[in-house]
């Protein structure tokens, strides 16, 4: 994880050079998006430690993206306007999750982890330090938890620079209308594209879903004019 702005900024020149020389579909993407922050969509969440990125994640488990902001942010009014921690999720009334928006299914979820990183079974600072591939293991032995959320855990929380969301439909539409395929990718395949990306996937997933959603001509439009 890149944490200075200098550092960020030589880290970003580099990713994107990598990414230009290994992937001609990439290459397009960066030089039509040159003010293009991979991290602005963060800006807009809250900040968030790992159990609050995954509160977030299966919060949003078959949602779109804007149901899923409601539901967090009526989550959130329930423990002061914030991600709750662990403590105060196991603290709060089922019945009132359920009116937040949350399925029973995932109120279990939320206190199964919740209650595992309360009694130390899992430790949350243990689970940041622990490789990807690990960290997956920890996490997916939770039933309701897959790999899609703690993926997203993973880049919302942690900043890991190598992560790949290959089950996410967003993901796959937006690979399919970039490399012009005749239909929608499945995982392997957005596996297998995504290798000559590695060790920069989260960045180019980035201007993945920026393509998907943000065209040039909108975002040309916004640079001119007002900040996001």
């Amino acid at each position: 994880m890149v944490t200075s702005e200098a550092s960020r900024a030589v880290w970003l020149r580099q990713a994107r050079s990598y990414l230009r020389d290994a992937d001609p579909v990439l290459a397009r993407l960066i030089d039509d998006r040159p003010a293009f922050d991979p991290r602005a969509w963060l800006a807009q969440l809250p900040p968030m430690d790992l159990f609050g990125a995954l509160v977030f994640q299966v919060t949003g488990q078959q949602l779109s993206v804007p149901a899923t902001r409601r539901t967090l942010a009526r989550i959130q009014a329930l423990f002061g306007g914030h991600p709750p921690a662990p403590a105060e999720l196991l603290g709060a009334d089922p019945g009132k999750l359920r009116e937040a928006g949350l399925s029973w299914r995932k109120i279990a979820t939320l206190r199964d982890l919740a209650e595992r990183m309360s009694d130390g079974r899992l430790n949350p600072d243990v689970l940041s330090s622990l490789p990807d591939d690990e960290l997956m293991t920890e996490l997916t032995a939770i039933p309701g938890i897959g790999p899609w959320t703690v993926q997203g855990a993973m880049i919302i929380a942690l900043g890991r620079e190598d992560v790949v969301l290959p089950g996410d439909l967003a993901l796959r539409k937006a690979v399919r209308a970039a490399y012009q395929l005749g239909r929608l990718p499945d995982q392997q395949e957005v596996l297998a594209i995504a290798e000559r990306w590695r060790p920069y996937r989260s960045l180019a997933t980035s201007y993945l879903f920026s393509a998907a959603f943000e065209p040039v001509e909108a975002e040309i439009t916004t640079t001119k004019g007002e900040a996001r």
